[in-house]
């Protein structure tokens, strides 16, 4: 154990970890066939305490420490990554929003449905022009007759578990120079699903493309900064993604490579072999002491735009190394559907695009140093 977690910890973490094996692992091949997560999915992630764990206890939350978070992130990952994915966005950039911007009647009319699962998530950024430059967003935010409530115009893409979204927390232009962020339901004609975007990873996430049309959003206070602010904790989530999806796939080849014999040897008994799981073994670790050092950060108030950085970056790619490996110690079979590695590999490309790519985390970095 790299770091010794509080009861609360423990006691959650140890949660998880049965959700995972019972509810999660014996059916991510089914899911990813159909594309989607069952709807009986959310409440059972509310009774876990997955879907509050950003939430403090005075609003009903757990107020999960962010060691706890990423630790669930990481759990969940294992099981399915794509779940992984969503419940870690689902907690930092909408459980999260409503604990920093909202205002009481906003928090009262959502959060119980939120907490159950009740009210599916998604967080609404992306644009077909605007990735990487979050400041292309096009869509406009204009006030209406009742305060607090916009009419917003556009259109958002790479949305994941918008299809499936009853509250999208979006990012919207208010003026030329500033934008915001709204809470904005989607059974409104206002809102409109385009299209279903089908990717090679996390095909479960239900990732769309949808248009708005004079659809009503209510307002949440903020300042773009401090809405994307939340992405550094949302980093350390698909760190934890990353990590897991590594961990996972190394235990698999290990296993493999103990049973698999070539040339009346064991694969394990082989150098090249025995590097390939060497180099896996030490990045593995080195990604989960950089995500621990990012989380314990941020549980003591510090900042974290270095660290969430650092720790996104280098899980994600080790993931990718780590799956790589894999697929190459399996050799033929890992191309084959009938063992998990090839799936593995091909969600781990995702950690290195979501929720800012690696060029992206270099850009933080080095602008950090350079200070």
């Amino acid at each position: 154990m790299l770091f010794e977690y509080s009861p609360e910890e423990s006691t959650f973490l140890a949660k998880v970890r049965e959700f995972v094996t019972t509810e999660v692992l014996p059916f991510t091949r089914e899911w990813e066939a159909n594309t989607a997560f069952p709807d009986e999915i959310w409440p059972k992630l509310g009774q876990v305490g997955l879907l509050n764990m950003a939430l403090p206890k005075t609003l009903g939350g757990s107020g999960m420490s962010c060691v706890g978070y990423t630790e669930a992130c990481r759990e969940l990952a294992k099981g399915d990554p794509a779940l992984s994915m969503n419940v870690a966005a689902i907690n930092a950039l909408c459980v999260a929003h409503f604990a920093e911007f909202a205002s009481n009647e906003q928090q009262a009319k959502y959060l119980p449905g939120i907490i159950t699962g009740e009210i599916k998530l998604a967080w609404g950024l992306t644009e077909p022009d605007a990735g990487s430059d979050a400041r292309r967003v096009k869509t406009k935010a204009e006030p209406t007759e009742r305060q607090g409530y916009y009419k917003i115009n556009g259109r958002k893409m790479f949305i994941s578990n918008g299809g499936k979204a009853d509250l999208i927390v979006l990012i919207a232009r208010t003026s030329d120079t500033e934008l915001s962020a709204f809470l904005m339901e989607t059974d409104q004609p206002g809102f409109k699903l385009e299209k279903r975007i089908h990717t090679v990873g996390v095909c479960a996430s239900n990732t769309v493309q949808f248009s708005l049309i004079d659809a009503v959003g209510w307002h949440t206070p903020c300042t773009f900064e401090q809405a994307i602010g939340l992405l550094y904790r949302g980093r350390l989530g698909i760190a934890g993604m990353a990590l897991g999806i590594a961990e996972k796939a190394f235990e698999l080849t290990l296993e493999y490579a103990k049973q698999r014999e070539q040339f009346n040897r064991r694969l394990a008994d082989m150098q090249s072999v025995q590097n390939m799981l060497a180099d896996s073994a030490m990045e593995i670790r080195a990604a989960h002491l950089l995500l621990l050092d990012g989380a314990r950060k941020y549980d003591a108030g510090l900042p974290i735009i270095t660290e969430s950085s650092f720790a996104k970056l280098y899980a994600s790619e080790t993931a990718n190394r780590v799956t790589n490996r894999a697929i190459q110690i399996h050799g033929g079979r890992g191309m084959m559907k009938d063992f998990l590695v090839e799936k593995l590999w091909r969600d781990a490309k995702l950690t290195e695009i979501g929720e800012g790519c690696s060029e992206i985390q270099r850009l933080v970095i080095a602008k950090q140093v350079l200070k």
